[in-house]
């Protein structure tokens, strides 16, 4: 038998497995967090089936079409009689019955959800007498089996055939004025401006467009940071001879100019928003009434579309992988993120306390170091506004910018309202930051004093660290694997301020002498100049692996049942052919003591090393071998040697009778060339310390694997270096490493196979992973059509040939007639270089490792060519001049 607990509601009675819909729930909700709702009660959806007629019922369960099922539904007795009790209880016994008016509103189960509105669809009744209220009921029950409704939900992918809806009834106040009113701004996705809108009257006449009502907008402080006032000529109010209808009461002429709420009144609604957002825990989007001095809260429901949408009034980052993709490409592990940005962190802190920034300024930015890369779907980026902020605390910031940008690779400049504000405002400050950067100034001289020292020591200190361990790796328990890590980590964290510091005057005599020729020498191409200028005055160790390769291929030319093996041979086969030339072997075997550790992806932990896969250098050998055998290939860095002595001719006659001019450019080149120097052999230094780190973190995964915490030991790439640490430290918030492990390898598969990679250059707002939407930074992109190119020429030499598109170097051969295209390369490409007639790389600048390389083997190259590799495809023919850095289409593939 059906009780009236079974057909109606109240408030307090809702509880949460009742079947009230979302509106009922919403205000049940509203009444328990004590705002001012008017009085009102819940039919449930038990009161439709209940009035259901048996011929109805057997319409609704054999489902579309339904057309007219609904049609002469009417309450059943029953629920007429608990209707009648309900409109008792909403009313004081003294409201004059010309007052008694309800609003009958739908509260479908799927409605008002923050994915499904269905705005509109379902009727709503207001301003209802007593009497019609039953009718008004069927009504509401038969519109949510209306056509328009059904494809609605068909649409949304909702059950086509909807449960009736429950039916809220509550009590009408007689309104002066209402409206709607969001937390935050639909519109822009501002989460901290709310939106007032209102009229006269009633707020249906906002609603349905028949009026438009002033605007204003509120921030979080209460301040109306804009408000559009819009004249009124009439309002909607409650017509006492019609059921449920409105009458339009024309406005005099100062009510129609005046605003239709004080200031006072915004903000309560603009507060009253806000506190239903922090009851829902999401942005709202209510209605309300002002009726005499009470203002009345009539419902609330989810902004939809909100989620995911950045907030335009959130700090911005401008995120660029520029030349970082060198070091880091696609995706990358945890444990390889958390290690660098834990390492890019403590450098620069390190290093800005040698360069005498003061230690609280240093601590004032501690969030500047902490956020220096991230990790955007899986991939690391620079976060460029923090590289900027950093710079900021050394002297001449303005002056270095620049150089900063060249140095990074850097495509596009940053535009000056988002650079950091430096400027003194007060005499006292002037004086303050003049003293600063004197002081800093003398401290950066010093500084550049002893740099070569200090180099030499730290190459010292480092083949000291590096040493390696009695018993040895491989013996070490867990916890003296961790011990040595941390060992490792102080002592050389705590020294590598010299390769930032060398870094940092590379940045700084590499804009110099490029400023230098651009402004002094009367050239044509003054940035091929400069690159040649500093080109093969040093030993670089990026070019020995290439001298080295050169040098073993000489041996195995020789040979063609050695050549063939290399280039084709299996890793056995190889190994078989080398034992019958004993001193090749042995070459190879001291490349791979040396270079063991520059791979591919060298800096990322969970890379494979040549050691543990040689076949690339073998393949690289071979092929180079094949080449020499049918080509006379100039001799190993003789191209250098060329472009050094034409450049500094040119130098010599373009400053001509200009005596000081040319004393200030040799000493300038002669650091840049040394500070260039230096970084490259550092970086290679860094590669070593990767390696031992790289070894240490798999013998913790191998003692991990063994000790059942992880189901193979590379799973330990997919932690973070402290969750590894932490198992032993017993620092860890969690020891179900292999839950880790799953959750992040799943995670990550997603970021290489379905999601997209992210631009190379863009921007986010506020809270970077809370939002689904990335800003494509497009300035400077190149337009599709061109049949030319123009990017960075690396290394003269016109040539002519088909292009092959390299995403992954491994297990690719090159014929010796193609031109590589690549987005990015890094030291483990080498191999590659050595059989292909020419480079071109879309990412990268003048001192990238594949310029530098280029060059020692006399490669035609341009690198810094946006969008080369999705404008060409395998086959295409293309004429590169490696000297003015353009590409010529020649034709398709």
């Amino acid at each position: 038998m059906i009780s009236t607990s079974d057909l109606l509601i109240t408030p307090e009675e809702v509880s949460p497995s009742d079947r009230v819909g979302g509106k009922a729930r919403a205000l049940a909700d509203l009444h328990t967090a004590d705002l001012p709702v008017p009085e009102w009660v819940v039919l449930t959806p038990v009161a439709c089936t209940e009035s259901l007629a048996d011929a109805q019922q057997e319409r609704l369960d054999a489902g579309p079409p339904l057309d007219n099922v609904l049609d002469d539904l009417t309450p059943s007795d029953a629920v007429l009689q608990v209707l009648s009790d309900a409109l008792d209880t909403l009313f004081d016994d003294d409201t004059p019955a010309g007052e008694r008016r309800v609003a009958v509103r739908s509260s479908a189960l799927d409605e008002d959800a923050a994915e499904h509105s269905f705005a509109g669809q379902l009727e709503s009744h207001l301003f209802v007498p007593p009497e019609t209220v039953p009718a008004r009921v069927a009504d509401v029950w038969r519109s949510a089996f209306r056509a328009s409704v059904l494809e609605y939900r068909r649409a949304q992918g909702l059950p086509v055939v909807p449960e009736p809806p429950a039916v809220v009834l509550q009590r009408m106040v007689e309104p002066d004025r209402a409206g709607v009113a969001f937390s935050a701004d639909p519109s822009s996705g501002r989460r901290g401006m709310a939106v007032v809108s209102a009229v006269q009257g009633v707020g249906t006449a906002l609603v349905d467009g028949d009026v438009d009502g002033d605007t204003y907008r509120v921030d979080r402080t209460g301040t109306i940071q804009d408000r559009t006032v819009r004249p009124q000529a009439r309002a909607a109010r409650p017509d006492p001879d019609a059921e449920g209808g409105l009458r339009w009461d024309r406005l005099d002429e100062e009510a129609r100019e005046r605003p239709v709420l004080s200031d006072d009144e915004v903000r309560a609604v603009a507060d009253l928003a806000r506190r239903a957002e922090q009851h829902f825990d999401r942005p709202q989007d209510v209605e309300w009434t002002w009726a005499g001095d009470t203002l009345y809260l009539l419902q609330s429901r989810p902004i939809t579309k909100l989620a995911g949408r950045p907030d335009p009034g959130a700090p911005l980052r401008v995120w660029d992988n520029s030349n970082i993709a060198e070091s880091y490409s696609g995706v990358t592990t945890p444990l390889t993120f958390s290690f660098a940005r834990h390492a890019y962190e403590e450098v620069y802190r390190g290093f800005y306390r040698v360069m005498g920034v003061p230690q609280s300024t240093i601590e004032a930015h501690a969030d500047t170091f902490r956020t220096m890369i991230g990790l955007i779907r899986g991939r690391i980026y620079y976060n460029l506004l923090s590289w900027y902020a950093s710079l900021s605390l050394l002297p001449g910031f303005q002056f270095n910018r620049a150089f900063m940008e060249d140095m990074m690779g850097v495509d596009e400049r940053l535009s000056e309202e988002l650079l950091p504000d430096d400027e003194p405002t007060s005499w006292t400050e002037w004086l303050t930051d003049g003293l600063t950067m004197l002081r800093s100034a003398g401290r950066l001289v010093a500084q550049h004093w002893r740099l070569p020292r200090r180099i030499e020591q730290f190459y010292d200190h480092l083949d000291g660290v590096l040493t390696p361990p009695e018993p040895g790796l491989e013996r070490m328990r867990l916890d003296e694997l961790a011990d040595y890590y941390r060992s490792l980590e102080e002592e050389l964290l705590a020294q590598w301020d010299v390769p930032i510091a060398n870094d940092f005057f590379a940045m700084i005599f590499h804009g110099l002498s490029k400023r230098i020729v651009e402004t002094w020498t009367d050239v044509d191409d003054p940035v091929n100049l400069h690159n040649n200028l500093l080109t093969g005055h040093a030993e670089v160790v990026s070019t020995e692996p290439a001298r080295r390769m050169r040098e073993m291929a000489e041996r195995a030319a020789d040979h063609e049942a050695l050549v063939e093996t290399l280039c084709s041979g299996s890793l056995p086969d190889i190994r078989r052919a080398l034992e019958e030339h004993p001193t090749l072997a042995d070459k190879f075997e001291a490349y791979l003591d040396r270079f063991s550790d520059r791979c591919l992806d060298e800096l990322k932990l969970e890379s494979a090393t040549l050691r543990d896969d040689p076949m690339t250098l073998y393949r690289g050998v071979g092929r180079l071998a094949r080449r020499l055998q049918t080509t006379d290939l100039p001799p190993m860095g003789a191209t250098e040697e060329h472009l050094r002595e034409e450049a500094d001719k040119r130098l010599r006659e373009a400053l001509s009778g200009h005596p000081l001019r040319r004393w200030v450019t040799r000493w300038v080149l002669k650091h840049a060339r040394a500070r260039v120097a230096d970084r490259e052999n550092l970086r290679f230094e860094r590669t070593r310390v990767f390696g031992v780190c790289r070894r240490i973190f798999l013998e913790m995964g191998r003692r991990l694997h063994a000790e059942e915490r992880l189901d193979d030991p590379r799973d330990v790439f997919y932690l973070e270096v402290d969750e590894v640490l932490g198992v032993v430290e017993g620092t860890a918030s969690t020891t179900d490493l292999q839950a880790h492990v799953e959750a992040r390898r799943a995670e990550f598969e997603r970021y290489r196979e379905e999601l997209p990679a992210p631009p190379d250059r863009f921007r986010t707002r506020g809270a970077v992973h809370a939002h689904d939407l990335i800003e494509p930074d497009d300035d400077g992109a190149v337009e599709d059509g061109s049949a030319h190119l123009s990017g960075l020429g690396c290394c003269p030499g016109t040539v002519e040939g088909p292009v092959r598109v390299v995403d992954d170097p491994r297990d690719v051969s090159l014929d010796g007639d193609e031109i590589l295209v690549a987005k990015r390369t890094d030291p483990g490409w080498i191999t590659l270089f050595a059989s292909c007639r020419g480079l071109l790389v879309e990412q990268g600048n003048l001192l990238s490792h594949a310029a530098i390389v280029a060059r020692e083997m006399g490669l035609p190259a341009v690198v810094s060519l946006p969008s080369i590799t999705e404008r060409l495809q395998d086959g295409d023919v293309v004429r590169i001049d490696g000297e003015t850095g353009t590409v010529e289409w020649v034709e398709d593939a």
